[in-house]
């Protein structure tokens, strides 16, 4: 079961048979149908003062990318150069990073990571989201919110290939230019990706029903 045409093409290529292949789309993105009349605001949310559309939300998980230091720095101060809020639910061990390179900015409001429904909520309602994540990537997507990737690879380049997403990797220049296209309101208008409807499951079940007759 796959979430692209593209995925589809890998597993012929290395041997899978067609008719054991089937393009059904991204589970993923059932979740956020089924629960997007349900988002919860984080408690927090309106001590910032913030509105929907007027913030950045910043994600980062990946081990990696906090290892060298100094290009690290870099990011975050290309990230919060602009005249925006930028909240970051983060683990604490990507807290302790930020500390041990000692960022402090007025525009940075570090929260600990939040559940799904207080998460989407917040990706729902940013102007734009910094992550690092491909999930995360997948849901901004589907919701149409602008995405700025720190990765060179996607595991769906469905993501940046008719989507809102683009990959800067670990490019403090490249990211700088991506936040300037942003910022300019000239980002790109993304597309759903095919099947990436939140029926996915649905698709998933009829197909295991037509085998098992």
């Amino acid at each position: 079961f796959t979430a692209g045409m593209i995925a589809n093409r890998n597993l012929s290529q290395t041997g899978t048979e067609d008719k054991k292949i089937y393009h059904v789309g991204n589970i993923l993105i059932d979740s956020i149908r089924y629960n997007r009349n349900k988002l919860i605001q984080p408690i927090w949310f309106s001590t910032l003062g913030v509105k929907p559309q007027e913030y950045i939300l910043l994600t980062i998980n990946r081990r990696a990318l906090l290892k060298n230091e100094k290009n690290f720095k870099e990011l975050l101060h290309s990230i919060l150069s602009i005249n925006i809020p930028v909240i970051a639910p983060i683990h604490p061990y990507v807290q302790d990073a930020i500390k041990k390179i000692e960022i402090e900015s007025n525009n940075l409001h570090i929260f600990p990571s939040q559940s799904y429904l207080p998460f989407i909520y917040l990706l729902n309602n940013a102007k734009a989201i910094i992550t690092d994540s491909g999930n995360v990537a997948e849901e901004a997507t589907f919701l149409g919110v602008p995405c700025i990737t720190l990765n060179d690879y996607a595991e769906h380049p469905e993501t940046y290939q008719t989507g809102t997403n683009e990959l800067v990797g670990e490019n403090p220049i490249a990211l700088d230019k991506a936040i300037k296209t942003l910022l300019d309101g000239k980002w790109k208008i993304g597309k759903i990706p095919e099947r990436w409807d939140g029926h996915t499951a649905e698709r998933i079940v009829q197909i295991l029903l037509e085998h098992s007759s």
